[in-house]
């Protein structure tokens, strides 16, 4: 009589480790993270783990990494106008940042010696440079989308805000009349926020870029 072969266990990887690592930085943060809560999600042992990577930081670096490479960088590559490449890529960027948040917090301490993040700015530097962006300004450029961007993600301005008119007592504060809607509006206020600094930061670029040819 035959037996049925029991399902295997998927086999422990770097990918099924950044996998759980990841869906446990969505659900709980960066504290949350442990070899010990990742090996229980997995189903092995605590030192198996190192056989993939040496560190619970080095996983945390995986993660973020695993965010980076997400973001769309096919707008630097078929010779774009660069100010519309930027927009495009800052919006892919931070769509992939918001699926993340609590990713964030690594990702700002800048790419390091992650394969992903350094694509992401070798992209944009060598994208400004082609453009005609002196190097230094073009690694300016990069640090302030960087800079930008992540501070987007980071919280919601909306969201900020309670549900609560008893909240803001016009005797206390004349001007926040309509605070209380913005929470049921975050998505369109973080949003349109985001697409305002952006045309700002891009209308002040072009400015700067137009100096630099009428001085060359």
């Amino acid at each position: 009589m035959c037996r049925m072969a029991r399902p295997r266990k998927p086999l422990l990887s770097r990918d099924l480790i950044v996998e759980s690592a990841g869906a446990l930085v969505d659900a709980e943060g960066l504290e949350a993270v442990s070899t010990r809560r990742l090996a229980a999600a997995l189903g092995v042992s605590g030192p198996s783990l190192y056989n993939h990577f040496r560190t619970k930081d080095e996983i945390l670096e995986a993660v973020a990494d695993s965010v980076s490479s997400r973001v769309d960088l096919s707008m630097f590559d078929g010779g774009r106008e660069w100010r519309e490449a930027l927009h495009d890529w800052a919006h892919s960027y931070r769509a992939a940042l918001a699926d993340h948040p609590n990713i964030v917090p690594v990702l700002a301490r800048g790419p390091g010696r992650r394969p992903a993040g350094l694509r992401v700015a070798d992209a944009v530097f060598g994208a400004m440079t082609a453009a005609g962006w002196p190097p230094a300004q073009a690694t300016r450029i990069g640090a302030l989308m960087r800079y930008f961007i992540l501070g987007s993600a980071v919280a919601s301005f909306a969201r900020g805000f309670v549900d609560d008119r008893t909240a803001y007592d016009p005797g206390d504060y004349p001007h926040l009349g309509q605070a209380h809607l913005l929470a049921e509006r975050q998505r369109e206020v973080d949003e349109g926020a985001f697409e305002t600094g952006l045309t700002a930061l891009l209308d002040g670029l072009a400015l700067q870029y137009e100096a630099l040819r009428q001085a060359s």
